[in-house]
């Protein structure tokens, strides 16, 4: 079992962008010292939902910081970026690391980020498998050239190559895991033999599905079996551990609905399309019902569940629902403490 946190740089009500940020990297200095396996973090724009606007920044800074935790993007939003500055960037976090990163990308959504980073609409809803394909080529070939409807460029020299870093014995560029939340983007994955990253907001009979999914469709997509049969999926989810009947739920039902309220009314769409919201109380118990929130018997057998319905055993967990700093590096410290060793 490999247990890492989910960092969003939440912005809480009547808190600063700085605070966020700030529990955003203590959480993570406390996730290696807690003996925890990964930090995975998210790239947001324009919302107090999180304030990371980079992902791969906030991984550098904390891939500097840090000496053996794994630190990965969950995800880098690929309408906005261009995929082969993406692809460089990965590369250089790759090699400088020792290989300790891992790139997650994902479509994000229809919000105005699209417009204003000029990928425009088209870019989410038919442009992602054109920028998988490019970035996916940066990272794995001497040279390169744009070929696609969107991307057009001579060939060039690929500069760092990613593949340089040998890791037993074997030339190993960045890992790359794709957010998957439609059965098509599950069969794009799957056809490439990547790793699936699964939202909080799914339970244990959806995550198995797209699992199976994913399994037939790599293997119709001509995978070999240990491709298949091995791919790390993570699937992500919310912790909170305290002790007592209810007391970890109490605190994330007081706490993180004035977060999910602020944080998703904040979104903008990109051409004024209606969004339905959830309910920001209903969605939290709901989070609170799927996810190890409770004492650590509690939370180790959720964990333990969802990987036996599942078969995925690597997870991003939300610690910072408290919106609390202190509490924070508390429940992540209980993480590897009092959780950890009961999966063993």
């Amino acid at each position: 079992m490999r247990i890492g946190t989910f960092v969003l740089a939440a912005q809480f009500p009547g808190q600063g962008p700085g605070e966020a940020l700030h529990r955003a990297v203590r959480s993570a200095e406390a996730a290696e010292e807690s003996g925890l396996d990964s930090v995975w973090l998210a790239e947001h724009h324009f919302v107090p939902y999180g304030v990371c606007p980079s992902a791969t920044t906030l991984a550098a800074l904390l891939l500097g910081r840090t000496r053996r935790i794994r630190v990965g993007t969950a995800v880098s939003v690929l309408p906005n970026h261009h995929p082969v500055a993406l692809a460089e960037q990965a590369a250089l976090l790759h090699l400088t690391s020792g290989g300790r990163f891992s790139l997650g990308v994902g479509r994000g959504g229809p919000w105005v980020d699209l417009e204003v980073f000029g990928g425009g609409l088209d870019a989410y809803e038919n442009g992602f498998p054109e920028s998988l394909e490019l970035l996916l080529d940066w990272l794995r070939k001497p040279r390169v050239a744009g070929r696609g409807e969107r991307f057009g460029f001579r060939e060039v020299a690929v500069v760092p190559r990613a593949d340089e870093l040998l890791a037993d014995g074997a030339a190993q560029g960045p890992e790359v895991i794709v957010a998957c939340t439609s059965p098509k983007t599950v069969r794009l994955a799957a056809g490439r033999g990547l790793p699936m990253l699964l939202g909080m907001h799914c339970g244990d009979e959806e995550k198995a599905e797209m699992v199976a999914l994913w399994r037939t469709a790599a293997r119709e997509a001509g995978q070999p079996p240990e491709v298949v049969e091995g791919a790390a999926h993570v699937s992500a989810g919310v912790a909170q551990i305290e002790d007592g009947p209810g007391a970890a739920t109490e605190t994330l039902v007081k706490t993180m609905p004035g977060w999910l309220r602020q944080g998703l009314d904040a979104h903008v769409t990109v051409d004024g399309r209606h969004r339905v919201m959830r309910d920001p109380v209903a969605y939290t118990e709901l989070l609170c019902g799927l996810h190890p929130v409770g004492p650590p018997r509690v939370a180790a057998d959720r964990l333990a569940a969802t990987a036996e319905r599942t078969g995925i055993s690597r997870f991003a967990l939300l610690v910072e629902g408290s919106g609390d700093l202190a509490a924070t590096e508390e429940n992540v410290r209980r993480l590897g403490a009092d959780v950890l060793p009961l999966l063993t």
